[in-house]
């Protein structure tokens, strides 16, 4: 059965869409590198959580998040990084995207900086046992790192985290009006013989004993 859309009020031209929004400011133009400078190695340094987003070679699109702690992506030189691969719930969805199609995107996030660093590349999935010996924590190395080949990157504003309030503690719901994980799981999995609680179980011994 088709879906019908709801919106009947289109842009369908970058023409279109200029009119409506404009140009960008020439600071804004100019801000674009297409290597690692200090600055940008800096503040990848004081990273502890990036996402990475990835398409396969239909289109098909994902965002994934990579975190651990400050300093846990490596860069190689100006023009190459490294982001470990942690054990996952084996879905593979970027490393399978990046097989397909090797553009990546990554957005680079710091706590209570509003300011993000974007980094657009190709990417590649790394074997090399001497690189990934360098990313072991608690003697446990990771199986497999995504490298990835630096094309473009820059300072994205702060005015989403702004908007949103993300670091301000203040704006933060209460605990108890979170959304509940193991609920929302169970109820989408359906999984037979399993409960709210058994799911629970599960995520918390995932949480405590398989982070590296």
């Amino acid at each position: 059965m088709k879906i019908q859309i709801p919106f009947t009020d289109i842009i369908q031209t970058e023409e279109e869409l200029r009119i409506l929004i404009g140009y960008p400011s020439e600071v804004v133009q100019r801000k674009s590198i297409y290597h690692l400078d200090h600055h940008c190695v800096d503040f990848i340094s004081k990273s502890p959580f990036l996402l990475i987003s990835t398409s396969d070679d239909k289109g098909y699109c994902d965002v994934s998040p990579r975190g651990d702690l400050p300093g846990f992506v490596q860069v190689l030189d100006k023009n190459f990084l490294l982001i470990p691969e942690r054990p996952g719930n084996k879905r593979m969805d970027t490393m399978r995207n990046i097989l397909s199609n090797p553009h990546v995107g990554l957005l680079f996030c710091i706590p209570t900086l509003g300011e993000t660093l974007r980094v657009n590349g190709k990417a590649t999935l790394v074997k090399d046992k001497e690189l990934l010996q360098k990313m072991a924590i608690k003697g446990r190395e990771p199986l497999v790192a995504i490298g990835v080949e630096v094309e473009e990157c820059y300072l994205h504003c702060a005015k989403a985290f702004k908007r949103s309030g993300l670091w301000d503690p203040n704006t933060w719901p209460e605990v108890d009006s979170l959304p509940h994980a193991a609920k929302i799981i169970f109820e989408h999995a359906k999984l037979p013989g399993s409960s709210i609680e058994s799911i629970n179980e599960r995520l918390q011994e995932s949480y405590t004993k398989r982070l590296y």
